[in-house]
Protein backbone atom coordinates (compact mmCIF):
# COMPACT_ATOMS: atom_id res chain seq x y z
CA UNK A 1 0.00 0.00 0.00
CA UNK A 2 1.43 3.40 -0.98
CA UNK A 3 0.93 5.61 1.83
CA UNK A 4 2.87 9.00 -0.34
CA UNK A 5 0.74 12.27 0.03
CA UNK A 6 2.46 14.88 -2.48
CA UNK A 7 2.44 17.57 0.02
CA UNK A 8 2.02 18.34 3.96
CA UNK A 9 -0.86 20.15 3.07
CA UNK A 10 -2.05 17.45 1.37
CA UNK A 11 -1.75 15.11 3.81
CA UNK A 12 -3.13 17.09 6.65
CA UNK A 13 -6.26 18.16 5.10
CA UNK A 14 -8.66 16.34 6.72
CA UNK A 15 -7.89 17.76 10.25
CA UNK A 16 -11.21 19.28 11.47
CA UNK A 17 -11.78 21.50 14.18
CA UNK A 18 -11.71 19.95 17.42
CA UNK A 19 -9.30 17.67 17.09
CA UNK A 20 -6.84 16.21 18.93
CA UNK A 21 -2.89 16.06 17.87
CA UNK A 22 0.22 14.85 19.12
CA UNK A 23 3.04 16.72 17.70
CA UNK A 24 6.93 14.82 17.83
CA UNK A 25 10.00 16.54 18.30
CA UNK A 26 11.73 17.86 21.74
CA UNK A 27 13.32 21.34 20.98
CA UNK A 28 14.01 21.61 17.35
CA UNK A 29 15.06 17.78 17.38
CA UNK A 30 12.75 15.69 15.46
CA UNK A 31 9.97 18.58 14.62
CA UNK A 32 7.64 17.80 12.04
CA UNK A 33 8.21 21.76 11.15
CA UNK A 34 6.25 21.32 7.23
CA UNK A 35 3.63 19.78 8.83
CA UNK A 36 3.03 22.37 11.67
CA UNK A 37 3.24 24.70 8.84
CA UNK A 38 0.38 23.26 6.72
CA UNK A 39 -1.58 23.10 9.78
CA UNK A 40 -1.17 26.73 10.27
CA UNK A 41 -1.73 27.23 6.54
CA UNK A 42 -5.30 25.09 7.55
CA UNK A 43 -6.53 27.72 10.31
CA UNK A 44 -8.24 24.82 11.82
CA UNK A 45 -9.99 25.29 15.56
CA UNK A 46 -10.30 24.13 18.93
CA UNK A 47 -7.24 21.71 19.03
CA UNK A 48 -6.08 20.14 21.38
CA UNK A 49 -2.16 19.84 21.39
CA UNK A 50 -0.26 17.06 22.89
CA UNK A 51 3.52 18.31 23.02
CA UNK A 52 6.67 18.09 25.31
CA UNK A 53 7.34 21.95 24.76
CA UNK A 54 5.50 23.85 21.63
CA UNK A 55 9.00 26.56 20.50
CA UNK A 56 9.33 29.35 18.27
CA UNK A 57 7.84 27.05 15.41
CA UNK A 58 4.35 26.36 16.78
CA UNK A 59 3.72 30.49 17.52
CA UNK A 60 1.59 30.87 13.92
CA UNK A 61 -0.76 28.59 15.54
CA UNK A 62 -1.01 30.61 18.89
CA UNK A 63 -1.30 33.56 16.53
CA UNK A 64 -4.07 31.93 14.87
CA UNK A 65 -5.93 31.06 17.72
CA UNK A 66 -6.14 27.31 16.90
CA UNK A 67 -4.88 25.89 20.00
CA UNK A 68 -7.19 25.15 22.52
CA UNK A 69 -5.98 23.08 25.07
CA UNK A 70 -2.46 22.60 25.76
CA UNK A 71 -0.90 19.17 27.27
CA UNK A 72 2.28 20.01 27.92
CA UNK A 73 5.61 19.58 30.12
CA UNK A 74 6.94 22.73 28.97
CA UNK A 75 4.35 24.86 27.46
CA UNK A 76 6.02 28.02 26.60
CA UNK A 77 9.44 29.61 25.32
CA UNK A 78 11.86 30.55 28.48
CA UNK A 79 11.67 34.94 28.45
CA UNK A 80 15.59 34.74 28.11
CA UNK A 81 15.16 33.20 24.67
CA UNK A 82 13.62 35.92 23.30
CA UNK A 83 14.83 39.21 21.49
CA UNK A 84 13.63 43.18 22.75
CA UNK A 85 10.09 43.78 21.44
CA UNK A 86 9.59 39.63 20.39
CA UNK A 87 5.48 38.72 20.67
CA UNK A 88 5.30 35.27 22.36
CA UNK A 89 1.48 34.57 21.03
CA UNK A 90 1.20 31.28 23.39
CA UNK A 91 2.20 33.21 26.55
CA UNK A 92 -0.37 35.89 25.80
CA UNK A 93 -3.32 33.66 25.31
CA UNK A 94 -2.01 31.23 27.91
CA UNK A 95 -2.21 34.42 30.90
CA UNK A 96 -5.31 35.60 29.32
CA UNK A 97 -6.81 32.05 29.79
CA UNK A 98 -7.68 31.59 26.27
CA UNK A 99 -5.54 28.23 26.51
CA UNK A 100 -6.49 25.52 28.95
CA UNK A 101 -2.94 24.03 29.93
CA UNK A 102 -2.50 20.79 31.68
CA UNK A 103 1.16 20.67 33.09
CA UNK A 104 2.62 16.85 32.95
CA UNK A 105 5.79 16.39 33.73
CA UNK A 106 7.56 15.13 31.33
CA UNK A 107 8.29 11.37 32.46
CA UNK A 108 4.73 10.98 33.30
CA UNK A 109 3.76 12.81 29.46
CA UNK A 110 6.19 9.82 27.74
CA UNK A 111 4.44 6.95 29.61
CA UNK A 112 1.16 8.28 29.45
CA UNK A 113 2.01 8.59 25.51
CA UNK A 114 3.35 4.93 25.82
CA UNK A 115 0.10 3.58 27.51
CA UNK A 116 -2.21 4.96 25.23
CA UNK A 117 0.03 2.96 22.00
CA UNK A 118 0.30 -0.19 24.46
CA UNK A 119 -3.40 -0.50 24.99
CA UNK A 120 -3.14 0.43 29.28
CA UNK A 121 -6.14 2.52 30.22
CA UNK A 122 -3.82 4.07 33.23
CA UNK A 123 -1.38 3.53 35.39
CA UNK A 124 0.20 4.43 39.37
CA UNK A 125 3.23 6.91 39.40
CA UNK A 126 5.28 8.14 42.68
CA UNK A 127 5.91 11.33 40.48
CA UNK A 128 3.82 14.62 41.53
CA UNK A 129 2.65 12.82 44.76
CA UNK A 130 2.19 15.95 47.19
CA UNK A 131 3.03 18.54 44.43
CA UNK A 132 0.35 20.44 42.16
CA UNK A 133 0.07 17.95 39.84
CA UNK A 134 -1.98 15.29 42.23
CA UNK A 135 -4.58 17.88 42.39
CA UNK A 136 -7.99 15.78 41.51
CA UNK A 137 -6.34 12.97 41.06
CA UNK A 138 -6.78 9.38 42.43
CA UNK A 139 -3.99 8.31 45.39
CA UNK A 140 -2.80 5.27 46.28
CA UNK A 141 -0.10 3.77 48.82
CA UNK A 142 2.30 1.18 47.99
CA UNK A 143 5.01 0.35 49.72
CA UNK A 144 4.62 2.99 52.03
CA UNK A 145 4.99 5.82 49.33
CA UNK A 146 2.26 7.57 47.76
CA UNK A 147 1.22 7.18 43.92
CA UNK A 148 -0.83 9.27 41.54
CA UNK A 149 -3.57 7.67 38.76
CA UNK A 150 -2.63 8.77 35.76
CA UNK A 151 -4.80 8.00 32.38
CA UNK A 152 -3.42 6.86 28.81
CA UNK A 153 -3.12 9.85 26.31
CA UNK A 154 -4.46 9.18 22.58
CA UNK A 155 -5.05 11.48 19.87
CA UNK A 156 -6.97 11.77 16.68
CA UNK A 157 -4.16 12.76 14.85
CA UNK A 158 0.18 12.61 15.84
CA UNK A 159 2.38 14.46 13.60
CA UNK A 160 5.68 13.08 13.75
CA UNK A 161 9.25 13.28 12.06
CA UNK A 162 11.19 10.78 10.61
CA UNK A 163 14.69 10.49 8.55
CA UNK A 164 13.61 7.70 5.82
CA UNK A 165 10.12 6.44 5.03
CA UNK A 166 9.49 3.29 2.63
CA UNK A 167 6.41 3.96 0.48
CA UNK A 168 3.94 1.50 3.16
CA UNK A 169 5.43 4.01 5.62
CA UNK A 170 7.75 1.71 7.89
CA UNK A 171 10.22 5.07 9.38
CA UNK A 172 13.93 5.02 10.46
CA UNK A 173 15.15 7.80 12.64
CA UNK A 174 18.51 9.52 12.84
CA UNK A 175 19.99 9.91 16.51
CA UNK A 176 18.29 12.29 18.95
CA UNK A 177 15.56 13.33 16.35
CA UNK A 178 13.79 9.76 17.46
CA UNK A 179 12.63 11.37 20.96
CA UNK A 180 8.75 11.73 21.10
CA UNK A 181 7.76 10.50 17.71
CA UNK A 182 7.87 6.62 18.05
CA UNK A 183 5.87 6.22 20.59
CA UNK A 184 3.61 8.75 19.50
CA UNK A 185 2.67 7.24 16.50
CA UNK A 186 1.41 3.99 18.44
CA UNK A 187 -0.85 6.66 20.27
CA UNK A 188 -2.82 8.01 17.40
CA UNK A 189 -5.63 6.97 14.92
CA UNK A 190 -4.04 8.50 11.87
CA UNK A 191 -0.54 8.95 12.14
CA UNK A 192 1.38 11.50 9.59
CA UNK A 193 4.85 11.36 9.21
CA UNK A 194 6.94 13.47 7.38
CA UNK A 195 10.62 12.15 6.45
CA UNK A 196 13.59 13.57 4.56
CA UNK A 197 13.65 11.37 2.44
CA UNK A 198 11.32 8.49 0.92
CA UNK A 199 12.77 4.99 -0.60
CA UNK A 200 11.02 1.59 -2.46
CA UNK A 201 10.10 -0.65 -0.50
CA UNK A 202 12.48 -3.31 0.29
CA UNK A 203 15.21 -0.54 0.62
CA UNK A 204 15.17 -0.17 4.18
CA UNK A 205 17.26 -3.02 6.11
CA UNK A 206 14.81 -4.15 8.81
CA UNK A 207 17.23 -4.04 11.85
CA UNK A 208 16.65 -0.22 10.93
CA UNK A 209 13.15 -0.08 11.01
CA UNK A 210 11.87 1.47 14.41
CA UNK A 211 8.34 2.30 13.52
CA UNK A 212 6.86 -0.59 11.21
CA UNK A 213 4.24 0.87 8.60
CA UNK A 214 1.11 -0.53 10.37
CA UNK A 215 1.26 2.27 13.14
CA UNK A 216 1.48 4.95 9.82
CA UNK A 217 -1.44 5.92 7.77
CA UNK A 218 0.37 8.57 5.65
CA UNK A 219 3.87 9.87 4.77
CA UNK A 220 5.22 13.11 2.82
CA UNK A 221 8.62 14.43 2.18
CA UNK A 222 9.26 17.78 4.48
CA UNK A 223 8.97 21.00 2.17
CA UNK A 224 11.20 23.20 4.47
CA UNK A 225 15.09 22.10 4.58
CA UNK A 226 15.72 22.40 8.55
CA UNK A 227 19.08 21.01 9.34
CA UNK A 228 18.16 21.15 13.03
CA UNK A 229 14.99 18.47 12.50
Amino acid sequence: MDKVFESSLAAIQDIADGASIMFGGFGRAGLPVSLIRALAENRVKHLTAVVNNPGFDYEELFENEQIERLISSYPVVPSSFLWEGQTLYSREQIEAGKITVELVPQGTLVERIRAGGAGIQAFYTPTGAGTPVAEGKEVREFDGRPYLLEHALKTDYALIKAYKADRMGNLTYRLASRNFNPIMATAAAVTIAEVEEIVEVGELDPDSIVTPSIFVQRVVKGELDDKWT
